[in-house]
């Protein structure tokens, strides 16, 4: 399959995504598996969202790259949707990982995460995803506008200046109702910390059941004056 050979400029990207806002998910995927893979990366945290994007590119390119972000605090059942996933497509997820929760501790501190989770969000997600992207020209993601206010601007397909490559976000115009149609219609794994009260999930210590009436983002760093990990270059926190 061929690698990136064209320099998108940002106009010629918002032409593309332009084109793909009105077509389902699979268009944009298709576009960016013609245009950069094998240097195009997905990046998986294992809900509901990559559930849906791993059985679309299953159809559409099985030798798909996905990459994953060990924090060494995932919840098990995110290990075991993994493993399913391997079992179900045998799909190869690469693992980028950090310094060990020992180490940071001797570093920083004891519970890092407690006192400061920027920081140990920055070690334990952005550092490793800095190294993932530094070897592809565009990433993948599950983003969608209507998770966060930080996230309403995204475009299906548009430049990642925090990381210098392109980025591209499928179902951004999808709700979460869509995604869950999708799942149940196909028959797709996922986890099942979401049929628990975990609408967004991330690692043990920063990630709590959702109550009812909350935003779905709740239970994510609840009592922290922080809202997503890092990771995106929207994100304003």
């Amino acid at each position: 399959m061929p690698t990136a050979t064209k320099n998108w400029t940002a106009e010629e990207l918002e032409q593309v995504a332009a084109e793909l806002e009105p077509q389902g998910p699979e268009a944009t995927l298709r576009w960016m598996v013609d245009q950069f893979h094998p240097s195009l990366y997905v990046a998986c945290s294992f809900q509901q969202e990559e559930s849906v994007l791993l059985d679309m590119l299953h159809r559409i390119e099985p030798e798909i790259r996905i990459f994953y972000l060990d924090t060494d605090v995932l919840f098990q059942e995110t290990y075991e949707t993994r493993d399913r996933f391997v079992e179900r497509y045998g799909f190869n997820f690469e693992r980028y990982h950090n310094i060990s929760l020992e180490e940071q501790a001797k570093l920083h501190g004891d519970e890092l995460w407690a006192r400061d989770p920027n920081q140990c969000c920055a070690i334990r997600k952005v550092e490793p995803l800095k190294r993932a992207l530094g070897s592809v020209d565009a990433w993948i993601t599950g983003i969608r506008r209507d998770q966060a206010p930080t996230r309403a601007n995204s475009r299906k397909v548009e430049v990642d200046d925090k990381f210098g490559l392109i980025k591209a976000n499928p179902l951004a115009d999808w709700s979460l109702k869509d995604v869950w149609a999708y799942i149940h219609e196909h028959d797709v794994p996922y986890n099942p910390l979401h049929d628990q009260n975990y609408p967004s999930i991330g690692c043990t210590h920063c990630t709590r059941k959702v109550m009812p009436g909350e935003d779905p983002r709740a239970g994510r760093w609840a009592g922290q004056d922080k809202v997503e990990c890092g990771l995106h270059p929207a994100e304003s926190k």
